[in-house]
């Protein structure tokens, strides 16, 4: 397994942005927005509109994956 961070583009209303995260990540992230029947794209829009802003984008999709995950 690769730990090192993979930049992806994602689109969040209507404007790309580039986030990187690890693998493992990336396809948590994946499932999780499968699992809950929704894009990829609207569930980092989600979690983009919860964030504070001083927390980055990648930040908050990996705290919301191991919070997905806790339970």
């Amino acid at each position: 397994m690769n730990g090192r961070p993979v930049k992806r583009s994602l689109t969040l209303k209507g404007h790309r942005t580039s986030v990187s995260l690890e693998d493992a990540f990336w396809q948590a992230f994946r499932d999780i927005a499968a699992e809950k029947g929704m894009p990829i794209n609207a569930l980092a829009a989600e979690i983009d509109a919860d964030r504070g802003m001083e927390v980055g984008l990648a930040s908050a999709i990996r705290v919301y994956v191991l919070r997905h995950y806790r339970g």
